[in-house]
């Protein structure tokens, strides 16, 4: 899939749900449990064990999935999470060597930023959507104030996501939002409870939709 693709549908998709499965099957599982609530975009952190046979297994079984791997230090984790099938790449800060790596491969990079320097220099670097993270310290106003400062960039506020700011976000000009346990429950996805995990993802769908 081109980057710009890419990019478009998760635009469009609006939310990125944010996973720290223990299993391959639990990942596809709750995949296809979010897919049912109308959300399409996952990204699976590396502090998941096994994570990137994870990917190859996802994005073999599941290719309406786009899927990316997250909390990715470096530029052989991101060439081996793209080799593995991964669509984008996620940074938990600035690592110029994993944006430089993305770049070459041609797969989008959301680089991690939280301070406007940060953010600059993500932008120097050319990184194709900035994470703000831990962004419930500052809210939807700290994304309306970055975007008047930096109007031409893409943010993607991490943290304190959930039914009820996600509207707020998109509206201070999020270009998409990324929600971890608000949308997935620890302990429903533990349970294996995924009625309730797709019941979730459709109410994340609508606070999208709304927005």
């Amino acid at each position: 899939m081109l980057k710009a693709e890419v990019l478009n549908r998760i635009r469009a998709e609006k939310v990125v749900a944010l996973i720290r499965a223990d299993g391959p099957d639990a990942l596809l599982d709750c995949a296809r449990a979010l897919s049912a609530g109308g959300l399409n975009a996952i990204e699976l952190t590396m502090t998941t064990p096994g994570a990137l046979a994870m990917v190859a297994e996802v994005s073999q079984k599941l290719p309406g999935i786009l899927l990316g791997l997250g909390t990715v230090l470096d530029a052989e984790t991101a060439r081996e999470g793209v080799d593995a099938g991964a669509a984008f790449i996620v940074t938990p800060g600035l690592r110029p060597e994993v944006i430089q790596a993305c770049r070459e491969l041609g797969v989008p990079i959301f680089s991690g930023a939280l301070t406007p320097t940060e953010v600059a220099a993500a932008a120097d670097l050319e990184a194709d959507i900035i994470k703000i993270f831990p962004a419930e310290f500052f809210g939807p106003a700290y994304i309306k104030s970055l975007r008047a400062v930096f109007p031409k960039l893409n943010f993607l506020p991490t943290g304190g996501v959930t039914t009820k700011t996600l509207g707020e976000f998109l509206k201070a000009g999020a270009f998409a939002t990324a929600a971890g346990s608000a949308l997935i429950d620890p302990v429903a996805l533990k349970a294996r409870d995924w009625a309730s995990i797709t019941a979730r993802a459709r109410e994340f769908a609508d606070a999208a939709s709304r927005a």
